[in-house]
């Protein structure tokens, strides 16, 4: 029995520094790889390691995403290595590389749970996002090969102008793949999402919440799929705030994750690839039990969340449970980890946010 207070749950391994796609909003940023390009990738032995060392910290599930995951040299040896050791896998993919084989390989690790990233129902305005010729095509046969390997894969549409329009056809799209949710995320302001941000080809904040209580109250109705609209819990119905839906930090448990990037070092989550303050040690010389009990950024943060959230994340009444939605995007924008969500603070500006989730009242 584990009776450590803050549990190491579950490890996010960013596996690649490369991908195969070039998606105008990505807030990792990793390089381009294609053709005889290559980006280093996490070592097996130290995955191996990093695994050994978190079992005891509590360790139930891993995350592999990237760059492009499935991009990694030993991406066979690095599933055979989650089933070996009876861990939760959840993978985040471009579905490009999503081959029979290794559909199947995943489908045989505990619970496994594949998200595939596909931003439009044509070719034309995917591609346009992920800035690579052919990959719409590649993206829906690597649903198909995980469908056939009894999967009911999640599609991931980023939001922006562009296809904000085409939100009812992407889910008709993900039924008639088989699939068996779809979730909508905001574009966040980081890296090269703040660049779109800057030059407005995202949505504004009014269109956003209105997408949102669309995507509630009018398309999920017309739909057997599980939608999920990645909007802050203080713009969730009761009916929806309490489930399985992806959502932010608080959602995913901020205090019992860990990041691990492709060069092997430690940091909140992928974050650590343009924020080297939120990188914490490295595998091939530090213990994990020491980052994890004595990393001073993740203790300030157990000891600290929720009641050190300032803005309106302090105001809110969900903030037990979101712990400011997304600290990592916070910090990125304030250097402040206690700085509120960019998102409920723009919203709480303009005198529109819900009265209802607020400790105070105007």
């Amino acid at each position: 029995m584990n009776d450590r207070k803050f549990s190491l749950n579950q490890i996010y391994f960013y596996l690649t520094e490369g991908c195969n796609l070039r998606c105008r909003h990505c807030w990792i940023d990793p390089g381009y790889q294609g053709g005889s390009s290559s980006y280093p990738s996490l070592s097996p032995e130290l995955f191996r390691s990093i695994i050994r060392q978190a079992k005891p910290l509590g360790l139930s599930g891993v995350k592999l995403t990237g760059g492009e995951p499935l991009l990694h040299p030993q991406i066979h040896e690095i599933l055979d290595e989650i089933r070996a050791n009876d861990l939760r896998l959840i993978v985040e993919t471009n579905g490009l590389l999503c081959t029979e084989g290794l559909a199947l390989k995943m489908a045989a690790c505990k619970n496994p749970f594949v998200s595939v990233s596909l931003d439009a129902a044509d070719a034309e305005t995917h591609e346009w996002m992920r800035g690579v010729s052919g990959c719409f095509e590649a993206a829906g046969e690597g649903i198909r090969n995980l469908v056939n390997a009894g999967f009911r894969p999640q599609v991931i549409m980023t939001i922006m102008s562009r296809n904000k329009d085409q939100m009812k056809s992407v889910v008709h799209l993900a039924e008639s793949l088989g699939c068996g949710s779809v979730k909508f995320n905001i574009l966040q302001p980081t890296a090269r999402g703040e660049k779109m941000h800057d030059a407005g080809q995202t949505l504004d904040i009014e269109e956003l919440v209105e997408l949102g209580e669309w995507v509630e109250k009018v398309l999920s109705p017309l739909t057997k799929l599980r939608l999920h609209y990645s909007h802050p819990l203080a713009f969730r119905p009761l009916s929806r705030m309490f489930g399985n839906n992806g959502g932010g930090c608080g959602i995913c448990g901020i205090r019992g994750i860990l990041g691990v990037l492709a060069d092997g070092s430690y940091a909140m989550c992928g974050i650590g690839e343009t924020v080297p303050e939120l990188v914490f040690g490295h595998a091939a010389a530090d213990r994990l039990k020491d980052i994890w009990d004595d990393s001073p950024v993740l203790k300030e943060l157990r000891e600290g969340l929720p009641g050190r959230l300032e803005g309106i994340c302090g105001e809110c009444l969900m903030k037990s449970r979101c712990l400011g939605s997304c600290v990592a995007q916070n910090y990125y924008l304030s250097k402040s980890l206690w700085a509120p969500f960019w998102f409920c603070e723009e919203i709480n500006r303009k005198g529109l946010f819900p009265e209802t989730r607020l400790t105070r009242k105007s």
